[in-house]
């Protein structure tokens, strides 16, 4: 026994001094390890089978051999950045020059993007042309990320409120069960330009919920500011068994023009603590710190320092705050608007259960989701980390500053591969028909509805694609795992260009599966018969002259 422990006993131990790294240090316990192995090889050697060391040793290596097994299977956790937006735009089109607001020039790239837009403009031309076409924040927005290789995942609107969600392209099959809906404030619930609008996903697994509000005006409806978020919270719901309200997700985010106001302080007053950057001076009298002291929903939320100038009310194209003259009904009246903080972004992760809940497995309805959440909280943690809080004073086009977060989550994956496997097969080009060959890699429900769509490189939404074929209607052959569906040479576009295939699932309402990008070749015939312009770039601009015309 003690020949073993001489082996064994530093086995993964080495040397550390303070300017060894990391992985320095896990170099130099592999090369530990080897050694080690190699003298156990030698001793066993030389050791008879039926002495009692024999046994021993194999014991030892057993446990070895199975602690190993055990942390190769453990599933990993894995980061993913997250950069959120929030914007009162107050009518205002959006600026050609996106990059601070994104932070484009980061090194480190968000995978995913949250933009939370209010008052859009929706004059009623406007608002009939956004209804049809995209509006042209979200025009700007789909231009500037789609290059980076950006995917408009989801989106909704009411009235002036717009919520955009854009993930990494490598990301998209894994976010599912992708629902989106509102909820009217103003005007006693039936007019959209105050409320809130979600978009709710699974993003590898983890439920998500993302809430983009306009709440009530002035500094004196802060009480009707709660009750207006919490009966948005209690009447939103979606068609999910794991998370049916938003309080049922694993991680909920509450953002927006929230529009509490900093009371008791003087414009004096709080004008020096802004110049002087002594913001913690007026946190006290923030209404929304206030009013969570009094209510349970609030304090489940958390927020960052509010550690920077507040954002609500500047003159337009300038730093300075609220300088105009207002109109009275005999006058002008020289008050302003004081500053405030009116925009936020808050987070809630899923309180976890309480001991009671883990014990009692044997319960129904709603209390049997608690004895799930604990089994998930523990198999699959998630954990959130603000890596930034601030506002951006490069902005004028509205009497609010735009404010950004970026968030870590560290999570494990409850899935890492795709619900279908695509791959484009043979060459593709208009001059022939062409075919893919997909395959399901796991239990997915799907539909006659469901298709696969072509798109180039780059594209920017679900709708943004070249051309579709239904999967049912167009199938010609199944082998076994593999499904065989064409595309007619018609569908093709005859200038060629990187293109990519996805699946999209119209029960899942998202997209499940992605090719590899592959090239579509430029058609000989339509070069041929002068159809297609020399040194003209991009898709199918040939064709869709042709239809014009047509």
């Amino acid at each position: 026994m003690d020949e073993i422990t001489r082996l064994f006993g530093t086995m993964g131990r080495v040397r550390s001094d303070s300017l060894s790294s990391n992985a320095t240090q896990s170099t130099g316990s592999k090369l530990v390890l080897r050694h080690r192995l190699n003298q156990l090889m030698t001793c066993m050697d030389d050791v008879d089978p039926k002495n009692e060391l024999h046994e021993e040793m194999l014991k030892t290596l057993d446990k070895a051999i199975l602690f190993c097994g055990k942390s190769a299977n453990k599933p990993k956790k894995n980061s993913f950045r997250l950069h959120m937006v929030t914007w009162n735009v107050a009518t205002a089109d959006p600026p050609d020059d996106m990059t601070l607001l994104l932070h484009l020039n980061s090194p480190k790239r968000p995978d995913l993007y949250v933009i939370g837009l209010q008052e859009v403009y929706s004059g009623p031309l406007r608002f009939v042309s956004d209804t049809l076409f995209d509006d042209p924040w979200s025009n700007q927005l789909m231009a500037t990320l789609a290059p980076r290789k950006y995917v408009k995942v989801s989106s909704i609107r009411m009235q002036g409120l717009l919520l955009l969600f854009f993930s990494k392209l490598k990301h998209v099959p894994f976010i599912r069960d992708i629902q989106a809906t509102y909820t009217r404030t103003g005007i006693f619930g039936y007019w959209g330009n105050k409320g809130g609008v979600s978009v709710r996903l699974s993003f590898y697994g983890h439920m998500l919920c993302f809430l983009n509000c306009h709440l009530a005006a002035h500094m004196k409806y802060a009480t009707e500011r709660v009750d207006e978020f919490e009966y948005i919270m209690d009447t939103q719901t979606f068609d999910c068994k794991k998370a049916s309200r938003i309080v049922d997700h694993r991680l909920v985010f509450w953002f927006g023009d929230l529009n509490f106001r900093i009371q008791d302080h003087g414009m004096h007053f709080l004008r020096s603590c802004i110049n002087n950057q002594t913001y913690n001076l007026l946190w006290s009298k923030d209404q929304l710190t206030m009013m969570k002291k009094n209510e349970q929903m609030l304090q489940e939320f958390e927020e960052g320092p509010l550690d920077f100038q507040p954002t609500y009310k500047f003159d337009l194209n300038s730093d300075t705050y609220d300088s105009r003259l207002y109109k009275t009904w005999f006058a002008f009246n020289g008050k302003k608007r004081k500053p405030a903080w009116t925009d936020r972004i808050l987070w809630r992760l899923r309180p976890k259960a309480t001991p009671s809940d883990e014990q009692d497995k044997n319960r129904v309805g709603p209390d049997a989701k608690k004895v799930g959440h604990v089994e998930e909280d523990e198999e699959y943690p998630l954990k959130i980390r603000q890596d930034l809080y601030t506002s951006n004073m490069e902005y004028g086009i509205s009497d609010h500053k735009p404010v950004i977060s970026v968030f870590t989550l560290e999570l494990r994956k409850m899935y890492e591969t795709p619900l279908v496997r695509l791959q484009a097969e043979g060459d593709w080009s208009a001059d022939i028909d062409a075919m893919v060959l997909y395959s399901p890699l796991q239990p997915f429900p799907s539909s006659t509805w469901d298709w696969i769509g072509l798109y180039k490189v780059g594209f920017t939404c679900v709708s943004d694609y070249i051309t579709y074929t239904w999967v049912k209607d167009d199938e010609v052959a199944f082998n076994e795992e593999v499904i065989q569906v064409y595309v007619s040479k018609e569908e093709i576009p005859v200038r060629g260009g990187e293109c990519l295939l996805c699946y999209y699932s119209s029960n899942l309402r998202c997209i499940i599966g992605i090719s590899e990008p592959f090239k579509v070749h430029e058609s000989k015939v339509a070069t041929e018969e002068g159809l297609v312009p020399e040194k003209i770039n991009g898709l199918d601009k040939t064709i869709a002259s042709e239809n014009f015309l047509n």
